[in-house]
């Protein structure tokens, strides 16, 4: 039998737990965040050349995309809805998790590239990461 095993880098911060470059493709990169905290904001960042493909795939997040030009557009993806959100370069995107243990995959076109991250900070939009209670 001819089979093998390959080690998956995993990083830890305060925001997320995470499994990177998944599966050793040649192209791109298959990510899993694995979130415990639904107090942090994981924002903001853009690239020039990589898309990146996000499906939430338990709880449930509050998506923000933006551009300097059009300001910030709030979605949300859920394990209750699931769907594809293809986020395309020059577009800035960041999430906070709604329910404790939420789980994002994401695809990345490009492998990991400092020189393709632009990032802003927080509030740079003057958006508003709170959940409003209905």
């Amino acid at each position: 039998m001819n089979y093998s095993f390959e080690s998956i880098q995993f990083n830890e911060d305060d925001r997320a737990q995470r499994l990177l470059n998944i599966f050793n493709i040649n192209r791109g990169q298959i990510n899993i965040s694995y979130v415990n905290s639904t107090e942090h904001v994981v924002a903001w960042h853009k690239h020039n050349i990589q898309i990146d493909y996000w499906v939430c795939l338990k709880g449930s997040f509050k998506v923000g995309l933006a551009t300097d030009e059009n300001g910030v557009e709030f979605e949300y993806l859920s394990d209750k809805n699931f769907r594809v959100l293809k986020i395309l370069p020059g577009i800035y995107h960041g999430y906070r998790a709604l329910d404790p243990g939420s789980i994002l995959l994401y695809y990345l076109t490009e492998k990991y590239n400092p020189e393709d991250e632009f990032r802003v900070k927080i509030g740079y939009f003057g958006e508003n990461w709170n959940i409003e209670n209905k």
